[in-house]
């Protein structure tokens, strides 16, 4: 990508990567940055820090959650956890099939929607900000609040607020729809391994066991993260998706002298004179030490997000066989690179392509074998294999069994194409109404046949159960429907083959490799397999796009 004009939104801004990848953006000449941070005074402060090297370039901040709906994005965590109604919608927001009012309540949603960027970078740490959250604290109140009798929904709803697949899941659904929203090209992700390089054996970690299950709770998040964002590379439509996973502790923005700061305030100055006994040191009245009423000042380096380390801590943790180090402009380096269209070698989704075990020219002769003995059985034995619903979804198994009743009654496509919906939802009544065997096939794998006069054919499984009185919804959904509306659909479709053939004929294509070898043609007979996957392709936008 060129980068010049462009707008770029890097979420996290004002820490110590997003502030690296900003300066080095401006070289490079963007219409616009914006940098997004959770407070307003960081996002700010990351602005003017960038005010004499922006050039030409507008530099914007913007603040708040981006994890929530914007009416909670700028409240504290334990703002919404006490606000019942905030709590609620968050909750709904996380766990509702995500509809368009959950998308524009989203801080994420009106990020894009107000910069419509051409390019993000995501310097969030997203593992972190889920996996701290502390499921495992939080999972043994609630069973201890079940063992009393006492769990609430109040309790419930804050335990899912915890809970960080569904979140992760719903903050990668709302960043795949808000970027096709925009036309936003690519998306850089700054990931983290969790562990900062190490494995198992990472001696920094907050609790007795080593490493925490917090700690592998982050590990965990973060490589689900990755393979996410494997899955929107493979997405028509979305970005391009590219992560940078650092393996080391990044450091540094500065090193000074000065007031030492845990959790953005001064640490406070004690002293105790005389020891006291451990019997009474740590009991509610205790007392004995004293605040010196001045905090803590001594020299340190300031590595981001992780706060301030004295030089013995940095030394330590950065000393080789230890978490080592990275500098961010180092992974700032790597993330432009990669948005340039030049490869920096270090994109964990590029790499888990060329890593992952792909279809292969082996699978696809054998596929043929198989097909050529499944059709060989189906004749011995007289039947027709059409679908059990195992695959699923079950509107798959709808649709294999709706195209086979069509291949009964048209004896091609072009047949289908030109049929009227009344006459073909009449003969498809009668079809079912006189062959035993297909109907209860269909009924028996758990798809109950709708027919005209809203009647319908079922058996003690249905898979697809009809739960709110809304037939059309659960019909589209896994239903066998023989209606004329559903005919209709299936008409339109098969006109759409034709007209699509015709379209080929008019390239003048010929027959090279370039020709779509597996079209469906108007004088082909209907085979189910290859409607429900034109369906999937040309409807769904399902098709693969990476071997």
């Amino acid at each position: 990508m060129d980068l010049e004009g462009k707008t770029i939104l890097i979420l996290g801004g004002s820490g110590l990567v997003g502030r690296a990848i900003a300066r080095r953006m401006l070289e490079f000449r963007p219409g616009r940055i914006a940098l997004v941070a959770l407070y307003e005074d960081e996002a700010r402060e990351a602005a003017e820090s960038l005010e004499s090297a922006r050039g030409g370039t507008i530099v914007d901040y913007a603040w708040g959650n981006v994890f929530v709906p914007t009416e909670a994005a700028t409240s504290s965590r334990a703002a919404v956890m006490q606000d019942a109604r905030m709590r609620r919608q968050v909750v709904g927001d996380v766990l509702d099939r995500l509809d368009p009012e959950i998308l524009e309540r989203s801080r994420l949603y009106q990020l894009f929607q107000e910069y419509r960027p051409d390019a993000v970078v995501d310097c969030i740490n997203t593992a972190t900000a889920f996996a701290y959250q502390d499921v495992l604290k939080s999972a043994n109140e609630l069973l201890g609040a079940a063992r009393t009798g006492g769990v609430t929904e109040d309790l419930v709803e804050r335990h899912i607020l915890t809970l960080p697949m569904p979140q992760l899941i719903r903050h990668v659904q709302i960043l795949v729809e808000a970027s096709r929203s925009v036309g936003t090209c690519a998306y850089v992700k700054i990931g983290t391994s969790g562990t900062g390089g190490m494995g198992f054996n990472v001696p920094y970690t907050h609790s007795e066991e080593k490493p925490s299950r917090t700690l592998l709770t982050k590990a965990a998040v973060a490589g689900a993260h990755s393979l996410l964002l494997f899955l929107i590379a493979r997405t028509p439509g979305a970005p391009t998706a590219i992560e940078i996973k650092p393996t080391a502790a990044i450091a540094w923005r500065k090193i000074a002298f000065g007031p030492v700061r845990r959790g953005g305030r001064e640490l406070a100055r004690f002293d105790c004179a005389e020891p006291l006994p451990v019997d009474r040191a740590f009991c509610d009245d205790a007392g004995g030490w004293c605040d010196l009423e001045r905090p803590v000042e001594s020299v340190f380096i300031d590595v981001g997000e992780n706060g301030v380390f004295a030089k013995d801590e940095f030394e330590t943790v950065t000393s080789l066989g230890q978490m080592e180090f990275i500098t961010p402009e180092e992974v700032a380096e790597y993330a432009v690179a990669e948005l340039r269209g030049r490869s920096s070698g270090r994109d964990i989704v590029t790499a888990l392509d060329s890593a992952t075990a792909g279809p292969t020219y082996n699978a696809g002769v054998l596929r043929a074998v198989a097909l050529e003995r499944l059709g060989q059985l189906e004749e011995a034995h007289g039947v027709r294999s059409v679908a059990f619903e195992m695959l699923g979804p079950p509107r798959l198994s709808k649709m294999l069994y709706e195209s086979f009743i069509w291949s009964r009654l048209c004896p091609t496509v072009r047949a289908l194409a030109e049929s009227g919906p009344e006459e073909l939802a009449q003969k498809a009544s009668q079809f079912i109404a006189g062959d035993q065997e297909v109907r209860s096939l269909i009924i028996s794998v758990g798809l109950p046949i709708l027919v005209q006069g809203e009647k319908v054919y079922r058996a003690t499984v249905v898979i697809v159960p009809l739960e709110d009185g809304d037939i059309d919804r659960v019909a589209a959904r896994g239903w066998v429907d023989l209606r004329p509306a559903s005919c209709a659909k299936w008409i339109e479709r098969a006109r759409e083959m034709v007209d699509q053939a015709a379209r080929r004929a008019d390239a003048a294509i010929g027959s090279g490799s370039d020709a779509e070898w597996d079209a469906l043609e108007p004088d082909d007979v209907i085979a189910p397999a290859r409607f429900a996957k034109w369906v999937f392709r040309f409807e769904d936008g399902g098709e693969r796009i990476k071997r």
